[in-house]
C-alpha cells in the first residue's frame, strides 16, 4: 500500500490562511508581552474621558467627548504599533528575515492592522460603557454600533501613517516622530476639546487632518452636531491611508 507523503492540496497551491492565522497569533503574543504598550494604549483614552467627559463635562459635552475620544483611542495602536515597532524590526533585521520566509508578504502587515483594530474596538467599547453608565450619555443601540464601527475603521489611516513613519525613521527617532504626529493631531482636530474654544485659525486648518474628519463622522453617527459631508469625512481618511501605504511600501521595497 502506497502512503502519500505530499500533503499539499490537490490543486498544488499551499493554503495560506494558516500562515495568516499564525502571524496574527504571534502578533497578539508580542503585544501581550509588551504591557508598556498595551496598558497605556487601552487605559489612557478611558482615563482622560473619565476626567474630562464624566467629571468635568455634562450633557452634550460628555456625548461630544465620547465620540471624539473614540477616534483618539484609535490613533495610538496604529501609530505606535507600526511607527515604532516597524522601525525597531527594520534595524534588528527582522523585516529582512520575514521577507526570506516562505510566507505571504502581507501576512505581518495584516496581522498588525488587525491588532490595531482590535485595540480600537476594546477602547470604543470601554468608552461607550463609561459614557452610558457614568457620563449620562443617551445613545441608541444602532448609534452605539455605528460609533464603534467608526472607531474601529479609524485605526486604518493611522496604521498607514505609522507604516510610513516606521519605514523611514530609525528606531531611536521613531517614538519622537510618532508623538509629534499623535499629540498635535489630537489637539488640532478637536479630539480633546471643541475647536470653538481655541483660536479661529485651528478651526480653519482642521479639514486638513484625517483625525478631524473621523471625529466629525463619529459625531454624526452619535447624533451630535457635526460639520461637513459624511462622504467627505470618509473619503479624506481613505485618501490619506492609500497615499501613506503606497509611499511606505515603495520605501520598504527599496530596503
Amino acid at each position: 500500500m502506497n502512503i502519500p507523503t505530499d500533503r499539499r492540496p490537490a490543486s498544488g497551491h499551499v493554503r495560506e490562511w494558516p500562515i495568516y492565522l499564525a502571524e496574527a497569533r504571534c502578533e497578539l503574543l508580542r503585544v501581550l508581552r509588551t504591557p508598556a504598550f498595551a496598558i497605556p494604549s487601552l487605559l489612557f483614552p478611558l482615563l482622560f474621558y473619565l476626567l474630562f467627559g464624566v467629571l468635568l463635562a455634562r450633557g452634550n459635552g460628555s456625548a461630544y467627548l465620547l465620540a471624539t475620544y473614540g477616534v483618539f483611542g484609535a490613533m495610538a495602536p496604529g501609530l505606535f504599533g507600526f511607527g515604532v515597532t516597524l522601525a525597531i524590526d527594520r534595524e534588528r533585521g527582522l523585516l529582512t528575515l520575514k521577507r526570506a520566509l516562505p510566507a505571504p508578504p502581507a501576512a505581518w502587515l495584516l496581522a498588525r492592522m488587525l491588532m490595531a483594530m482590535l485595540f480600537a474596538l476594546l477602547i470604543a467599547l470601554m468608552l461607550l460603557a463609561a459614557g452610558t453608565s457614568l457620563g449620562g450619555v443617551k445613545i441608541s443601540p444602532a448609534q452605539g454600533l455605528a460609533l464603534v464601527a467608526v472607531d474601529v475603521l479609524a485605526a486604518l489611516p493611522f496604521c498607514a501613517i505609522g507604516l510610513l513613519i516606521g519605514s523611514c525613521a530609525s528606531a531611536s527617532a521613531a517614538p519622537a516622530i510618532v508623538n509629534l504626529v499623535y499629540l498635535p493631531l489630537a489637539l488640532l482636530s478637536g479630539l480633546w476639546l471643541p475647536l470653538s474654544l481655541l483660536p479661529p485659525v485651528f478651526a480653519a486648518l482642521a479639514p486638513l487632518w484625517p483625525s478631524w474628519h473621523l471625529a466629525q463622522l463619529a459625531l454624526h453617527v452619535a447624533g451630535q452636531s457635526a460639520l461637513g459631508s459624511p462622504l467627505l469625512h470618509v473619503a479624506m481618511p481613505l485618501a490619506v491611508a492609500a497615499l501613506c501605504f503606497a509611499l511606505a511600501l515603495r520605501r520598504l521595497r527599496r530596503g
